[in-house]
């Protein structure tokens, strides 16, 4: 099994052999989301499972591609960290509602606002979804810091 400590110095060493500006900043949130867990009071049960979920990522293979396969490695570790923890990356309900408002507002607009004029029918519901998305997502996320769900 693999440990946060072990994970941690694992990241730390590959930020150290490559010069890659992109594969750096995936270490660094991989760093950050790892230095968070290690800060927070876990159970014995949810190191364990934490630990479990480091094996689980097989973050020892050799890939040809490595910032890619880690890009995976982080997006799985976030999911895990969101569905286990309760913890989200910051930012995180502001971007998933700006994205959800664009596509209903989108929708919205040919739908209901397309009878006007069908470019300024679109490009209302879009503009009227995308800040509906941002209210939202940031009220949620403001919810989330003050409830200390953020990493």
């Amino acid at each position: 099994m693999m440990t946060l400590p072990e994970a941690y110095t694992f990241f730390e060493k590959l930020k150290t052999e490559t010069s890659n500006k992109s594969e750096m900043e995936v270490y660094d949130k991989i760093l950050h989301i790892l230095t968070e867990l290690q800060r927070r009071e876990l159970s014995k049960e949810e190191v364990q499972s934490l630990e479990k979920e480091l094996t689980d990522l097989n973050l020892e293979s050799k890939p040809e591609n490595r910032k890619g396969y880690f890009q995976k490695v982080l997006s799985k570790l976030e999911k895990y960290v969101k569905d286990t923890f309760s913890l989200t990356p910051k930012g995180y309900y502001t971007t998933r509602g700006i994205g959800l408002g664009t596509s209903f507002g989108l929708l919205f607009g040919i739908v209901f606002l397309s009878r006007f004029e069908r470019s300024l029918g679109i490009s209302l519901g879009l503009i009227a979804g995308m800040i509906l998305g941002l209210i939202i997502g940031r009220s949620l996320d403001a919810k989330a810091v003050s409830e200390g769900r953020v990493f």
